[in-house]
């Protein structure tokens, strides 16, 4: 069994890039009561990302003019974890929202669980996250998340005005 550590710090802390979403923050949300959208595995990696719509959106003063204009309010990305180990997966994405832990191992690793009514996900990591594909939508009345969104990323914002399919590598294999 794997040593377990407290993890002292917010899950942003670990992120590499994290000033694309502190710019859209001025406090990042936890990923309590998020929308899990999908995962995509990278046999490469090996990789996983989660794609999930944050719970809370930033605040008018820091979103881009366009995003209020066109009333978005939902924040969706991607979480790309490297180095991916003891991979567990039951039941199907819930409809829910739901909360990810991370809890610090040693070695400079995490344990990521995600489990909610009849799904769980769990596998261990680097403790070194990236996000990426940051997009801004207007959620529909059912949930769906199958609408324009709006890229913070120039080359996302050239090459999509809405979720590519899943066959669409540069999007889900890379952040």
């Amino acid at each position: 069994m794997k040593e377990r550590l407290a993890l002292a710090s917010h899950w942003i802390d670990l992120t590499r890039n994290s000033h694309v979403l502190e710019a859209l923050y001025s406090d990042v949300p936890p990923l309590a009561s998020v929308r899990l959208r999908s995962f995509h595995l990278d046999w490469r990696g090996p990789a996983l990302t989660l794609r999930t719509d944050l719970p809370t959106y930033p605040g008018p003063d820091r979103v881009p003019p366009e995003w209020s204009e066109r009333g978005h309010d939902t924040l969706q990305l991607h979480v790309h974890f490297t180095a991916v180990e003891d991979l567990t997966v039951h039941g199907w994405i819930p409809t829910v929202p739901v909360g990810v832990s991370l809890a610090a191992l040693t070695y400079r690793r995490i344990l990521v669980r995600i489990a909610e009514a009849d799904f769980e996900l769990s596998f261990t990591s680097s403790n070194s996250l990236t996000v990426g594909h940051i997009s801004s939508y207007r959620i529909t009345e059912t949930g769906s998340d199958e609408v324009p969104h709006t890229f913070v990323s120039r080359l996302d914002t050239r090459m999509f005005t809405s979720l590519p399919g899943t066959h669409e590598s540069t999007f889900y294999e890379r952040v």
